[in-house]
């Protein structure tokens, strides 16, 4: 078996419209794509081994090979608003591109990664993201597994 290779890195940011401005205006990654993801879009949310609501505003970029993710919470308890708390903004998690969630949600947990987060999201609601906490205390990795159908994005910046 194959494991698939990470290409996302995610910070976590008080003021995501501010944060896309700067890391395209002032770092050059770009265009950003934002969406807003609350409750209403999301389902089967899990945090904490249990049913939550909880919504986030997100932003996502292309610098070569690798995409950025920009995460702003917005409502509800997630692994952001807890990360504000504690320590601010900054990097929060590596993800990847899975094609059976399940399976490889279940490697990850044989190899002792623990389930912190997760929801079904997009418009077809297909689509699947889950976090892990590392059993040694130092990473959280999400799995990912794009929806068949997407919304439009909020907004893109800058604009074409």
């Amino acid at each position: 078996m194959t494991t698939p290779t990470f290409h996302q890195v995610a910070y976590v940011v008080d003021d995501l419209d501010d944060a896309v401005r700067h890391w395209a205006d002032v770092l050059g990654v770009g265009p950003w794509s934002v969406w807003t993801m609350g409750s209403d879009v999301l389902h089967d949310s899990m945090y904490g081994g249990a049913p939550a609501v909880f919504g986030i505003r997100h932003a996502l970029a292309w610098s070569g090979d690798v995409q950025f993710e920009l995460v702003e919470p917005i409502e509800g308890p997630s692994i952001f608003s807890d990360q504000l708390a504690a320590s601010g903004p900054g990097l929060n998690h590596v993800g990847r591109l899975v094609h059976d969630h399940a399976a490889e949600s279940a490697r990850l947990m044989a190899q002792g990664y623990r389930p912190l987060q997760s929801a079904r999201f997009g418009k077809s609601a297909d689509g699947r993201f889950a976090y892990f906490g590392s059993p040694r205390g130092d990473a959280i990795v999400e799995l990912i597994q794009p929806p068949s159908v997407r919304f439009a994005p909020d907004y893109v910046y800058p604009e074409a």
